[in-house]
């Protein structure tokens, strides 16, 4: 197949399109590793990284309303009415709809350019005015990011509704490309601009690598600009709610680097860094079950078959929990070599930083179960057409997120037997600021409200959610998950203690070999308890080595 096949070849179904999803986060993931590794290389965890983490809230603020909040949520069924109509007018649509959200996030880039010696001091009060001016720079500098995926969030609705998914998932591992060249070769000449520069290239890689097989499927720009069409005027009623929601994400992320400031320097580097690993399994395992499943969830929806719909939802939770709770049990257990992996291959990331990220991570595990599910119970209700449920669910955990972080920072700042409880069970003793742990555990208690709250208002809309079949499966897991657990842990106990971890290679050495008999544990005691989901996994991996 020549190069221009593969950019602009079709994915004919829901399974081959999901592979390639889960194939493009698994390796964007890990170049989204590779790049803050080479950043805590090159920086360590310092004002420096803060000031690039805290700069980039308020760019990732208009990316999140406008773009996954609005654009990402509403152009493509929109697109799709348009093309059902004439091709012609789902061109028109798409031309106008571009100019317009690119003149509103001008709009906006220009006010908070203007404005940013007055916002930047809310995202992080803690910081000097030599930091908030050099805070200021970086943010005006990656205001131009969100303006290129405005254009790029266009471009990818057309190239999902022609399922050219392989150019799609090409995207965000460009993006992260720009970042790390601009790590590589700009930050020794330009130190932390650098690393912003690289963030505009990655976000232009972002645009150009899906433009050439957009024109190819059709698309051409028009000079348009109409407010008063009428889909225009839908697209906005539509993504109303979850822009609310978007809004609400990302303010709480403002709120958590603003504490993160007022904490010892470097706590907002730890936090991101802990927050980037969690962030995989909950993106590779539940994000991508539930785009699999929402087509599915809406035409079982639209039909009225709530049995199905029930069936089907209780089948692909089962599945997610499959695959997260090992996932979290082992990222626990491996917290410290996993951040040493990626983080500590310099010398400006010192040993108190790698024991705090740990920590924060090891929280953050616990709170991987949660947020792995909670994507699959907003695209049932999105199935439903209920958009408002699922944004005041949203909406309510992040109150409860922000209340709990600031009663946590109180009681952490202090010697008392709940903070004296973290600090041993983590293994931070001799460090006197341990406040940061306020965050990550915050964001648990907030994934635990979100859960149980969508889960009971669910269960107002389709009764007997999860029967008998799903609990045995759970049962099955959690008990292959602790028997996986215990090997691992017997592993890291046989080969050496996990502290402290004296070489690179020791630490390597520590972590293949747990992790290796960790997962084989689970997948083993699953096939002997007879777990569906392990039977099912065998039945797909087969198929797909023996090409059946």
């Amino acid at each position: 197949m020549t190069v221009s096949k593969l950019f602009n070849s079709q994915s004919k179904t829901i399974a081959s399109a999901a592979g390639i999803l889960f194939i493009s986060s698994l390796i964007s993931g890990v170049l989204g590793f590779a790049r803050n590794g080479l950043l805590s290389w090159r920086f360590g965890a310092s004002e420096a990284t803060d000031m690039y983490f805290a700069a980039f809230r308020i760019p990732d603020l208009l990316y999140g309303i406008l773009i996954m909040g609005g654009i990402s949520a509403i152009f493509l069924p929109m697109f799709a009415e348009q093309m059902e109509r004439s091709p012609q007018a789902a061109w028109k649509f798409a031309s106008n709809l571009l100019n317009i959200i690119v003149a509103f996030l001008f709009a906006f880039a220009v006010f908070v350019f203007l404005f940013a010696p007055q916002l930047i001091p809310f995202v992080a009060p803690g910081f000097s005015s030599s930091q908030v001016e050099t805070t200021v720079s970086l943010t005006r500098l990656m205001l131009l990011s969100p303006l290129l995926f405005g254009i790029s969030a266009v471009f990818s609705g057309v190239l999902h509704y022609f399922q050219r998914f392989f150019v799609y998932a090409l995207a965000p591992i460009f993006y992260n490309i720009g970042i790390i060249l601009g790590i590589i070769f700009l930050a020794p000449l330009w130190g932390i601009w650098g690393v912003a520069v690289g963030v505009v290239l990655g976000a232009f890689l972002h645009v150009l690598v899906q433009a050439p097989a957009v024109w190819k499927v059709g698309f051409s720009w028009q000079p348009l600009w109409n407010f008063k069409d009428a889909s225009v005027k839908k697209a906005a009623v539509l993504a109303f709610p979850r822009t609310i929601a978007a809004a609400g994400l990302y303010i709480n992320i403002i709120v958590v680097t603003a504490l993160a400031s007022l904490i010892a320097g470097g706590s907002i580097t730890i936090f991101e860094y802990a927050n980037t690993i969690q962030q995989l399994p909950v993106g590779l395992v539940g994000v991508s079950f539930a785009l699999a499943a929402f087509p599915v969830f809406s035409r079982f929806a639209a039909q009225k078959d709530f049995a199905r719909l029930r069936e089907t939802f209780a089948k692909t939770a089962a599945g997610v929990l499959f695959f997260v709770l090992p996932f979290s049990v082992l990222i626990f257990l491996l917290r410290a070599q996993i951040v040493r992996l990626i983080y500590g291959a310099g010398d400006q990331f010192g040993w108190d930083e790698t024991r705090l990220t740990a920590a924060v991570l090891g929280i953050f595990a616990f709170g991987i179960i949660f947020y792995a599910v909670i994507p699959l119970f907003i695209r049932a209700f999105f199935a439903l057409q209920d958009t408002k449920t699922p944004t005041l669910a949203s909406i309510a955990s992040i109150a409860v997120n922000i209340a709990s972080a600031l009663v946590l920072m109180q009681v952490f700042a202090s010697s008392n037997a709940f903070s004296q409880f973290f600090v041993s069970f983590l293994r931070l003793g001799g460090i006197e600021d341990v406040r940061i742990l306020a965050l990550p555990l915050a964001f648990v208690v907030a994934g635990v409200f979100q859960l149980g709250l969508l889960s009971l208002l669910l269960a107002r809309r389709i009764r007997d959610m999860f029967g008998k079949e799903f609990l045995v499966s759970l049962a099955k897991t959690a008990f292959a998950t602790l028997v996986a657990g215990a090997v691992a842990y017997g592993v890291l106990q046989l080969y050496g203690r996990p502290f402290p971890l004296e070489t690179y290679l020791r630490v390597l050495t520590q972590f293949l070999l747990a992790g290796t008999a960790g997962t084989f544990t689970f997948f083993a005691a699953a096939f002997v308890l007879g777990s569906r989901e392990a039977l099912h996994f065998w039945k797909i991996l087969t198929a797909k080595l023996y090409g059946k």
